[in-house]
């Protein structure tokens, strides 16, 4: 699955952005970023941007913001949405071109969790690396802030894998708390559902979709954060 996404990330931004626009229906994710500390007093950082669903609401709420992303692509399309200021710029997130204390609250959405696909022998290293970045630019007293899958298709917590439950107790043993909300996905039609989500998460999950007319697919999404 590591090439299937890396597919996507480096030729496909307008289908994924079809994709996440129509995610958290509720706005349960970033209403609980709203929970976490004062959003609008604070210089946001954002990693892992992808086509900026996030962005764009930080945009709107955040005193400054700051997005990265490994895929050129990615940013180019996300550029092309802004209707506010937005520094963007290509980063690795083991490697971030950016002073240390430089962030009131850091955010990594559906970013870290790569990893495993993409580094399956040591996966663990390369997102203690991207922790301790997080780490380093964030001010003290600021907020770290990682956002991940619990699941598309369920309506209750399911780590996709062990890997993702090694991961969550790691965040967990180093002082991240955690919340889980549920980020459903609301599509216009069926055969709209269908296909965003054939796209991206493949058949089997699409076929249930389709063989259930389903408009709304739900999905768990968890919040680990931890304040500095």
């Amino acid at each position: 699955m590591s090439n299937h996404f890396k597919t996507i990330y480096t030729s496909q931004a307008d289908l994924y952005d079809q994709l996440v626009t129509k995610e958290d229906m509720m706005y349960n994710v970033t209403n609980a970023m709203l929970t976490l500390r004062h959003v609008a007093n604070s210089e946001v950082i954002e990693l892992g941007a992808g086509t900026g669903r996030l962005t764009r609401w930080f945009a709107n709420h955040a005193k400054k913001i700051v997005a990265f992303d490994l895929y050129q692509h990615m940013l180019e399309h996300l550029q092309s949405t802004l209707k506010k200021p937005v520094m963007l710029a290509v980063a690795d997130n083991r490697a971030l071109p950016i002073p240390d204390a430089s962030s009131d609250m850091t955010v990594a959405g559906w970013s870290f969790g790569h990893a495993i696909g993409w580094y399956p022998d040591d996966w663990d290293v390369h997102i203690q690396q991207m922790l301790r970045e997080m780490a380093r630019i964030t001010r003290p007293n600021g907020t770290m802030v990682v956002i991940e899958t619990l699941g598309t298709g369920h309506s209750k917590p399911v780590p996709p894998s062990p890997e993702f439950v090694e991961y969550y107790d790691y965040l967990r043993n180093i002082g991240f708390l955690r919340r889980w909300v549920r980020s459903d996905y609301r599509f216009d039609t069926v055969e709209q559902a269908e296909r965003l989500i054939r796209f991206f998460f493949g058949d089997e999950l699409a076929d249930h979709v389709r063989q259930n007319n389903m408009t709304v697919v739900p999905e768990c999404t968890g919040i680990w954060w931890k304040h500095v």
